[in-house]
């Protein structure tokens, strides 16, 4: 398929798990081993071609919008699309950038962290005539199993998603590669005005059209709680220490 230039990032929630009570400091501008979480997000995307950014905002979108504005890379061109509906699901996110993409598109969460291959490789193995979803099979390496988007699969086809699922074989990472016709299947699945991301994954997969890709051994993380922040700062310090041959 053609190179994907465009990304949709979602940030239009509140973030008040990670935040607890304190609302001087914005979800995405949360401090990651001194960085801004935000950021590494943006310098992945940059890195794998993307040439704009597509950014749902929602709570307190104006001062998020600028603070994010700030820490662009320069070049990279920034579109802030204002989600009044923030406190739905995030299908009616996904939703407010229909407008403003025509064609296939890299979706993401502002809260993930990935290693660069895993949007290297999505975006490489992506199908033009399918949605496609970054799964991870290495179960056992999930920090907070209960909470996470889990996946069942027939081969590369998904053949369903949701957080209870009693049988499943992966896990959604939230990176997605998706043609400009998964608006439609989002809009139909809708139900008294709101609808999940996963909803329309399930509308398109009952169809066919919606397939996972295996990011084997890569390393990603969602950071959605202070442990979780914990654990992902604890990981990418080990991440980054030397690996010296002992023996």
């Amino acid at each position: 398929m053609t190179a994907i230039s465009e990304a949709v990032i979602l940030m239009a929630g509140s973030g008040s798990r990670l935040r607890e009570s304190d609302n001087s400091i914005l979800k995405p501008l949360v401090p990651v081993l001194g960085r801004p979480l935000i950021c590494y997000t943006m310098d992945a995307l940059v890195r794998a071609g993307i040439k704009k950014l597509n950014i749902v905002v929602g709570y307190e979108s104006e001062r998020l919008s600028a603070e994010v504005r700030q820490l662009a890379a320069p070049g990279l061109a920034l579109s802030f699309i204002h989600n009044p509906d923030w406190q739905k699901q995030n299908g009616v996110s996904v939703l407010a950038a229909a407008k403003s993409v025509d064609a296939h598109f890299l979706l993401t969460m502002s809260d993930h962290l990935f290693d660069q291959s895993i949007v290297d490789l999505l975006i490489r193995e992506a199908s033009a005539d399918r949605l496609n979803l970054a799964i991870d099979r290495k179960l056992d390496s999930i920090f907070d199993i209960d909470d996470a988007m889990k996946v069942q699969t027939h081969r590369d086809r998904i053949t369903a998603i949701g957080k209870n699922l009693e049988t499943y074989d992966a896990i959604d990472t939230g990176l997605f590669v998706c043609p400009p016709e998964f608006f439609a299947y989002l809009e139909r699945a809708k139900r008294n005005g709101d609808c999940s991301l996963a909803d329309g994954v399930r509308s398109m997969a009952a169809e066919g059209k919606a397939r996972v890709i295996d990011i084997g051994a890569a390393w990603w993380q969602d950071i959605d709680t202070p442990d979780m922040l914990e654990h992902v700062e604890s990981e990418m310090r080990a991440l980054k220490e030397p690996r010296v041959s002992r023996g």
